[in-house]
């Protein structure tokens, strides 16, 4: 496994060895040993997540004030556009954001540690979204942040991919600027 580092300490891009032939592929998509030696983390997952998006669908900036979750995140149909926002108020990058292109083909990872929020906007036509987590989901607990909020300056690639504007559920219509954010600690 490929680890590369982001601007974003713990946010780690993950690229799997991949067997392929003319028959298709085979790849391990998580072996926790080869994680922990990859990476320097040993981490639990305690849940697995599957959605299913339509082009232009954007999620996120979704995280936990408890029961924060660490995330390990990839498409196995599509294509995605995915960011990480540092919400850890000590850390020097408290407040900025590192993304990546997830798809199908390339087979990359992000790694999304505890205390950031996490989101991304479908760049296919529809994009398979399969993520790992740490803790279990807590609705009571879960915020948004607003994706487009100025003082975090997302650079989503929206209109170059052919997106007016991205579709939004409700409770990401309502995410809240960053300096309006509740956060953990």
């Amino acid at each position: 496994m490929n680890v590369i580092a982001t601007a974003l300490e713990g946010v780690l891009i993950l690229e799997p060895k991949v067997f392929g032939d003319a028959r298709g592929f085979f790849m391990e998509s998580f072996n926790a040993r080869d994680f922990a030696r990859a990476t320097g983390l040993k981490v639990d997952f305690v849940q697995d997540n599957h959605s299913r998006s339509a082009r232009g669908v954007l999620r996120g900036l979704h995280y936990q004030i408890r029961q924060p979750q660490g995330k390990l995140v990839r498409v196995v149909r599509g294509a995605v556009f995915d960011v990480a926002v540092d919400l850890r108020r000590a850390s020097p990058t408290f407040g900025r954001w590192a993304g990546v292109e997830l798809t199908a083909d390339n087979q990359r990872q992000l790694w999304v540690p505890p205390g950031l929020a996490h989101g991304f906007v479908v760049l296919s036509e529809s994009a398979d979204f399969l993520y790992k987590t740490t803790d279990y989901y807590a609705p009571q607990f879960e915020r948004s942040i607003l994706w487009s909020d100025p003082a975090i300056a997302i650079a989503w690639p929206l209109a170059e991919h052919g997106i007016a504007s991205p579709l939004l559920s409700d409770k990401d219509r309502a995410g809240v600027p960053l300096a309006r954010a509740e956060l953990a600690g």
